[in-house]
């Protein structure tokens, strides 16, 4: 059964929220990142990404970097940007994306829980990454950045965020340049907090939607920590790291395309003979994102394709191989266009839904690429079931939005 804490937030105050808050370090580039932060001396990005204050020259896990993250951190505090709470709260945190709405729980998961598998996982980490963010964590003392967990909604969890916030204002209320809304709310009534923690006690399990790495890093540390202390009781905050916790039902999953730089030494003519073993191909009219699963849609050559999925490549009970990245992967991307390694092969890339299917188009008609895929996205049931059966999606699977925003809320571990 799953196990959440209330926590003591380091947030920004009210007149800087819109300042520090900043997109996930993962989402954009070094570069974009610089420039982002160009206006905005106290962006968290500055501590979250803070490699765009240090030379290029610079390796990703070289310490200077995250103690200059830990410098920026210490002046937001110093300077009163930041502060932290002065009780143990949970929040809430509510986005707006057109019309999609999503309200998470702020809590603290537990290590313990990660460990012992009742927070599940649907992708491998790579070492890199993780050492990376584990040092990040360590130098700065903090969970700076959120992981985003789900869980199979309970009504009783959903009953209690509702009835609060109707009666509830909240601390921020902000736009930001995208134009998603974030509203984020404080739960300093204990008896609240106490029922929440209560309910989630009783949930069997929490799944990572978003930040494999994040949560990797905070065990890796929190079992660093415990053999570096000599009175350990399990109560310390390192045995927790920052979450926000959705109900299945509200989140958005978007599709997550591909392009491909060549067609691996084939002809235009022959690639379509192998297609057609596999596929029923249909020529469209124009640019389409797939309807249903197990379609594809596919631009070469000025044109658009729907790709539909012959039943025996299909493999319906398997909860790996029946996913439409598996069938893409398992049919085209390997047999036919050579890519067997698709997290390290130069010759292809991945583009997140939010960019629209005319970015696969544009992509395409620069040269740069040769073929794209459109792909209809993964569905929660469809994670929650890899998940449950202990395997791992492909990579490059999900595309969650909205994204969290860094800066709103962070964690200190001591």
């Amino acid at each position: 059964m799953a196990i959440i804490k209330p926590f003591k937030g380091i947030r920004p105050i009210k007149s800087k929220v819109e300042e520090v808050a900043a997109p996930p370090y993962d989402v954009v580039s070094v570069k974009e990142a610089r420039d982002y932060v160009k206006a905005k001396e106290y962006s968290f990005l500055r501590v979250e990404k803070s490699e765009i204050e240090c030379p290029d020259e610079w390796d990703v896990h070289d310490e200077r970097i995250f103690h200059k993250g830990k410098e920026n951190f210490e002046k937001f505090l110093k300077d009163k940007v930041m502060k932290q709470d002065d009780g143990e709260y949970i929040y809430l945190y509510k986005q707006i994306m057109g019309k999609h709405e999503q309200v998470g729980i702020v809590a603290c998961a537990s290590v313990d829980d990660y460990i012992n598998d009742v927070i599940k996982k649907h992708e491998h980490t790579r070492q890199d990454k993780e050492m990376e963010r584990s040092m990040h964590i360590d130098i700065i003392d903090a969970n700076t950045g959120p992981v985003f967990l789900t869980y199979r909604r309970e009504n009783e969890v959903d009953e209690i965020v509702d009835e609060f916030l109707q009666k509830s204002k909240p601390e921020y209320d902000f736009y930001d340049e995208l134009n998603v809304r974030h509203i984020f709310y404080i739960i300093k009534d204990p008896n609240i907090i106490k029922r929440i923690v209560k309910i989630f006690s009783k949930v069997e399990d929490l799944y990572v939607a978003d930040g494999h790495h994040r949560s990797a890093a905070a065990v890796r540390i929190a079992r660093k920590r415990r053999s570096e202390l000599k009175k350990y009781t399990g109560k310390e905050e390192f045995n927790y790291f920052l979450s926000v916790i959705y109900p299945d039902n509200q989140l958005q999953i978007m599709d997550y395309n591909r392009v491909v730089k060549d067609l691996n030494g084939s002809t235009k003519e022959k690639f379509f003979e192998e297609l057609k073993k596999k596929f029923k191909i249909t020529e469209l009219k124009f640019a389409k994102k797939p309807e249903k699963i197990h379609n594809f849609t596919m631009y070469l050559d000025g044109k658009w394709y729907c790709l539909k999925a012959n039943e025996e490549i299909i493999f319906r009970l398997d909860p790996i191989k029946s996913l439409d990245v598996s069938i893409l992967q398992d049919n085209i991307l390997d047999p036919i266009l050579g890519i067997k390694e698709p997290r390290t092969d130069k010759r292809i890339n991945f583009v997140g839904g939010i960019r629209g299917i005319e970015e696969l188009q544009r992509l395409v008609d620069s040269k740069e690429y040769k073929v794209a895929f459109a792909l209809y996205p993964t569905t929660m049931e469809q994670l929650m079931n890899v998940a449950d059966s202990g395997k791992v999606m492909p990579p490059k699977s999900t595309w969650f939005e909205p994204k969290l925003r860094s800066g709103l809320i962070v964690h200190r571990l001591s």
